[in-house]
């Protein structure tokens, strides 16, 4: 692996990771749809008059917007919201793998491989160790609402997968476009235009520095980042390094927010990122080490 390849794919998982820190600093000063709204506005104005739309149907661009990036991130900052924490978020949010196999199974007849029941079960009891203690020192709201996040983080998956070949970069700055109108008209509905001005006029230094974090960092930077690993790293070679997200989150809200790092939530996390590790690498792991045993008889 190119030794710069690495370094910026470390340095994506790092952006993303803390990302979920920075959700969080951010929702002390602002409502949750009102900052979704002004992460995609950021994100998409004034880069959309310079970026060329994709060379996509612009129907699949505004249901791509709306399902990747209006619902997947209302729900996400919501679930955080609601008092779930970042690192513990990061964990919940991994549930998306089961969507994944799922809908792959349903839509493109996908048939998973063994490795990849061994690695949802594995991640699977991770999650319900994060259920148990639902209402004990984690949200029921906020845990179903990051569960309905990574739904539609899976869902988007399988928009990106029908598309094809796309620049990256150009979808997610046209998509956020897309998303940031319905956004804002659920925070007047649902939040009020009056909090609205209220927050803005007392808007803080570290809010708004969270908020230009979570736009210009982890949005435009993380995805144009990716988005070049993409075109010049195989795709499982820089999928594999997204099993990092979760630790880097992790230890970054202990550090930062002083996040409690109790025993349940350090067995939860093991085993969300065994499961996820399992399900990337069991099958090829497998091939490699048959490979290696295998013996060819000698022919007289």
């Amino acid at each position: 692996m190119n030794p710069l390849h690495f370094v910026l794919a470390l340095v994506v998982v790092c952006i993303w990771g803390f990302n979920f820190v920075a959700i969080r600093v951010g929702l002390n000063g602002i409502p949750p749809l009102l900052l979704v709204f002004a992460r995609f506005f950021l994100t998409s104005i004034p880069a959309i008059f310079f970026i060329k739309r994709p060379n996509i149907p612009f129907r699949k661009v505004v249901i791509y917007g709306l399902v990747m990036f209006a619902l997947q991130f209302s729900l996400l900052f919501i679930g955080i919201g609601l008092g779930v924490a970042p690192g513990l978020a990061s964990l919940i949010t991994q549930v998306q793998i089961f969507f994944s196999i799922l809908l792959g199974a349903i839509f493109f007849n996908e048939t998973p491989h063994r490795w990849q029941f061994i690695g949802c079960l594995i991640s699977f009891i991770g999650l319900l160790v994060v259920a148990m203690h639902v209402e004990g020192t984690v949200s029921i709201e906020g845990f179903f609402c990051l569960v309905g996040a990574a739904f539609f983080w899976s869902a988007g998956n399988l928009l990106s997968k029908k598309m094809g070949k796309v620049n990256t970069l150009s979808l997610v700055i046209w998509s956020s476009f897309i998303a940031w109108p319905p956004l804002l008209l659920l925070s007047i509905l649902f939040e009020g235009y009056d909090t609205i001005l209220l927050t803005l006029s007392n808007l803080s230094l570290t809010a708004a520095g969270a908020t230009l974090y979570i736009t210009y960092f982890s949005t435009l930077l993380g995805y144009g980042l990716w988005s070049y690993l993409i075109h010049h790293m195989p795709l499982a070679t820089i999928s594999s390094f997204t099993i990092l997200i979760p630790i880097v989150a992790i230890l970054s809200s202990v550090i930062v927010l002083n996040e409690p790092l109790e025993w349940w939530k350090i067995l939860a996390a093991l085993l969300v990122i065994s499961g996820l590790a399992i399900n990337l690498f069991g099958k090829k792991l497998t091939s490699n080490l048959r490979k290696l045993s295998y013996t060819p008889k000698n022919v007289d």
